[in-house]
């Protein structure tokens, strides 16, 4: 059955705005975004289309790895702010059509939550099942031979207990047991908390690594790794949609909220199985397009060469797998990304060009927008001098990794700057004023140094800058409903300069063409025959050639 475009969800017709919170803006100068600095800024948010914001964890935590260990999922860590604030942000949202979106980190806790405390502490206590404990093997090593996604074993010794308990991220993140039944009650009861406070989403973080294999047998080792990848052995095993549907059955339905899953590892031919009327996500993350240049495990010293068709390839294939019964979040960065007009456009690409190359992307593909903070400005990778300028756990861990294994101090570097996930969790940069105006005080990581050339503030009455063009591009949503419920077809598929599709309902088509090069382009101008152009970027627009780096978005009536 295909969806109903008259009677679609709020969720479907909205853009989706990331914000990370230690990052966004901080109110009281301690160099830390807080939930009064996002409230702060819903205004400027809802200029361009806004109408939820998924937030990053905002819960109790350690940080060891920002806010994705979590010790109290009833808490607001302190360095946010209050519950009080919390409260004010949902509501003064609200008040502007915003729903806030939380993060709900499933698959594993801080190793401080009194969860796992007292899961540690015995064998026969109350919570002892709670998480994955083993036994050592006869010589007391670990029970496999997995290594985990931050690099090292996913195994962490507790001398407490004489076992060993399973992480697939850091030591201090221990994985949750989720065949007990008592923690996934837990967990729902987590997830209606947050529904009674009034939010309008959910965002499950991991969810593809939550069931485990029963045999947690060896598996074949990756050289790179020195270990076999946890992903391989873990990632989307036979049973986990089980415990989805009964997710969402407990904390989604009956609400009108979202649930979009981070699901890597999830092919584009399984995705009606996570998504749409069968499925148990409204929309699932799946990271196809921004792995492209990735053969096998994600290790950032080994990457392959891509092409534009491989690009488009990932997007078509996704298109197409949910367009009948499922709906599609069009991402081109998040927080564990590197920013897109570095990814996925040439390093001497111009940057205001290159983003709204991307913008147009991200707005017009069939599915809801979900734009990362700092995109719509255009912000870019960061260049770091050193490791120990860097926040990232995994970035540290990917390049001690890249130094054992034979790499020089600078090519290790060079592939933690072209990957690191601090590439985006610098500082959002509101002005051109001392730490870009997001803290009186010293910002917890260092400011992107462009600050003064990419700033909100230079282009808020810039007609020509890409926070303008994102508000055009929201504008060109709402003026064109095909745009947001229309039909998505291929176009110029075999083209490695192009990035062009359609989107058509029954009284208009749209023809949205990109051009992913610094050159002058030619095409077959008789696509846009009858057609007028409704929005592009570049000096001007001219059928069958684009200039470089040019977005152009035509609309043709039908007769």
């Amino acid at each position: 059955m295909r969806i109903n475009k008259k009677n679609l969800k709020w969720w479907q017709k909205t853009i989706v705005y990331e914000a990370y919170p230690s990052s966004f803006q901080d109110t009281d100068g301690d160099g830390i975004g807080n939930l009064k600095g996002i409230t702060m800024h819903l205004d400027y948010l809802k200029s361009f289309g806004v109408g939820a914001i998924w937030l990053t964890p905002v819960y109790a935590s350690p940080m060891k790895d920002n806010g994705y260990d979590i010790s109290d999922y009833y808490a607001i860590n302190p360095t946010y702010g209050s519950m009080e604030d919390m409260e004010e942000l949902i509501a003064e949202a609200k008040k502007r059509g915003i729903r806030i979106v939380m993060d709900m980190v499933f698959n594993h806790t801080s190793d401080k939550n009194a969860w796992f405390t007292e899961s540690a502490s015995s064998r026969d206590n109350a919570k002892a099942d709670w998480y994955i404990w083993r036994d050592a093997k006869e010589d007391g090593s670990a029970p496999n031979n997995w290594g985990g996604i931050f690099g090292g074993s996913v195994w962490t010794w507790c001398e407490t207990r004489q076992q060993y308990y399973l992480h697939t991220f850091g030591d201090f993140q221990p994985d949750l047991n989720w065949e007990n039944p008592e923690v996934r009650r837990a967990l729902y009861d987590v997830a209606n908390f947050w529904l009674d406070k009034g939010v309008g989403g959910f965002r499950l973080d991991a969810v593809t690594y939550i069931k485990k294999p029963k045999e947690l047998a060896d598996g074949p080792v990756n050289p790179f790794m020195g270990y076999a990848s946890v992903h391989d052995m873990t990632a989307n095993t036979e049973g986990i949609l089980d415990f989805l549907h009964e997710f969402r059955s407990m904390a989604v339905e009956g609400h009108d909220i979202f649930a979009v899953g981070e699901a890597n590892g999830v092919s584009s031919d399984e995705l009606d199985k996570w998504v749409g009327e069968k499925g148990v996500f409204d929309m699932l993350f799946e990271f196809s397009h921004v792995n492209v240049q990735f053969d096998g495990p994600q290790n950032w010293c080994q990457t392959r060469p891509w092409k534009l068709t491989d690009l488009k390839k990932a997007f078509f294939d996704s298109q197409k797998a949910t367009e009948n019964t499922g709906w599609y979040p069009i991402f081109l960065e998040n927080h564990d990304q590197p920013r897109s007009v570095n990814h996925f456009l040439p390093a001497d690409a111009e940057n205001q060009a290159a983003a709204k190359a991307l913008g147009m992307l991200a707005t017009t593909l069939r599915g809801t927008p979900f734009i990362y903070q700092g995109e719509e400005l255009g912000m870019t990778n960061v260049q770091r001098q050193s490791i120990e300028d860097y926040d990232d756990v995994l970035s540290i861990n990917q390049y001690e990794i890249a130094l054992n294994k034979g790499f020089t101090k600078e090519e290790a570097l060079a592939c933690v700057m072209e990957y690191s996930r601090d590439n985006a969790r610098t500082p959002m940069q509101w002005d051109a004023s001392e730490n870009a105006g997001f803290s009186a005080g010293r910002p917890w990581l260092g400011v992107n140094p462009n600050f003064k050339t990419v700033n909100a503030a230079l282009q808020e009455n810039d007609e020509s800058s890409v926070l303008n063009w994102y508000r055009s591009l929201y504008r060109l949503r709402e003026e064109y409903s095909l745009l947001i419920d229309g039909d998505f077809g291929e176009l110029f598929s075999d083209s490695e300069e192009i990035f062009a599709y359609t989107r058509e309902n029954d009284n208009q088509k749209a023809i949205i063409l990109i051009n992913f090069t610094g050159k002058n382009v030619s095409y077959d101008a008789q696509q846009v025959f009858d057609a007028q152009p409704a929005l592009f970027s570049g000096k001007s627009c001219v059928a069958g050639s684009l200039e470089p780096y040019q977005a152009v978005c035509y609309i043709k009536d039908k007769g």
